[in-house]
C-alpha cells in the first residue's frame, strides 16, 4: 500500500522514504535503498528508463524502501564508499551494493518472492519479448542526422509499434479459455491485468518514445493502434507508473542535443 513519502537532503541528493505496508509474513524487513538519476534540478526524478524500471519493481513488490536521487553532475561521490564507478541505478540491500539493472531485477525477484511478495515474472514468455525492438528503432529515428533517411526510419519504428499493438490486441490463452470466441483482448497490460517485469521494462521506454517523437518530430503513436493506446492509458492510471515517471520536460531536455529542432 502506498502511504506517502518523506523527504530530506544530503550531499546534493534527495532522499525519499517510500513507505508501503509490508507483507504480514515478512519477519524481518530488509533495508533497501535505491539510488537513481536526479533531474536537471538535482533533486526530482530524472530521465532514466532503467532507474524507473527498478523503481516500479520495488513499488510492485510492496516493501518499504528509501529512494535517493543522485545529481550526476555534482554528487556521484555519494556512491564512492560502496559502489565506486558504478552507473545508476544502484541498489543497497541490507548494506550490500548491487549494480546492473537486470542483475538487480533478478536479485529482487529472488529475494522478494512469494509468499512474502508477489512474483512479477510474466506468465507468458512472449510478454517479455513484446516491443523489445521499439526503443532501438526509436533511437535510430530520433538520432538520425540524414533527413533523407527519416521516412524509412519512421516506417521501421511504426512497424515495431504495430507488432506490439498486435500482441496487445490478441487474446491470451487464459482469455480464450474463458471465452473461445473472443476476438480482441480485454487485458490491461502485456501479460494480463497486473503489471509484471515485462511492463516495468517496456513502459518507461514507450513513454520516452511518445514524448520525444511528439516534441521533436510531431509524430505520435497512431490512434488506430488501439492496443498501444489502451496499454498506455491503463498504465497512466497505476501509481507504479504514474509516480515513477519523470516530468515530460525532463525527457525532452535529455534529447535536446540528439533530436532535431521541433518542426
Amino acid at each position: 500500500m502506498w502511504a506517502g513519502r518523506g523527504r530530506g537532503f544530503s550531499c546534493g541528493t534527495q532522499r525519499t522514504a517510500v513507505q508501503q505496508q509490508p507483507p504480514r509474513s515478512m519477519a524481518e524487513k530488509p533495508q533497501i535503498q535505491l539510488f537513481i538519476k536526479a533531474s536537471e534540478d538535482g533533486e526530482s526524478i530524472g530521465h532514466c528508463p532503467f532507474c524507473q524500471r527498478l523503481f516500479m519493481v520495488l513499488l510492485l513488490k510492496g516493501v518499504p524502501f528509501t529512494l535517493t536521487t543522485v545529481d550526476v553532475k555534482r554528487a556521484l561521490d555519494v556512491l564512492k564508499d560502496f559502489a565506486p564507478g558504478a552507473q545508476l541505478p544502484v541498489l543497497l540491500y541490507n548494506g550490500e551494493p548491487k549494480t546492473d539493472t537486470i542483475t538487480i531485477e533478478e536479485f529482487l525477484e529472488d529475494q522478494l518472492s512469494p509468499p512474502m511478495c508477489p512474483s512479477l515474472v510474466p506468465q507468458y514468455p512472449e510478454s517479455s519479448l513484446a516491443g523489445n525492438d521499439i526503443f532501438h528503432k526509436f533511437s535510430a529515428f530520433i538520432k538520425n542526422p540524414v533527413p533523407a533517411q527519416d521516412e524509412a526510419l519512421q516506417r521501421s519504428l511504426l512497424r515495431a509499434l504495430l507488432k506490439l499493438d498486435e500482441y496487445l490486441s490478441a487474446p491470451l490463452e487464459h482469455e480464450l479459455a474463458q471465452d473461445p470466441h473472443l476476438r480482441v483482448s480485454q487485458r490491461h497490460f502485456l501479460d494480463g491485468d497486473h503489471l509484471t517485469l515485462a511492463d516495468c521494462n517496456l513502459l518507461p521506454k514507450l513513454n520516452i518514445v511518445q514524448v520525444v517523437c511528439h516534441h521533436y518530430r510531431r509524430f505520435g503513436i497512431p490512434k488506430d493502434l488501439r492496443g498501444c493506446g489502451g496499454y498506455l492509458n491503463s498504465a497512466s492510471e497505476t501509481k507504479e507508473f504514474k509516480y515513477t515517471c519523470p516530468n515530460s520536460q525532463e525527457i525532452i531536455q535529455a534529447y535536446r542535443f540528439r533530436g532535431p529542432a521541433p518542426q
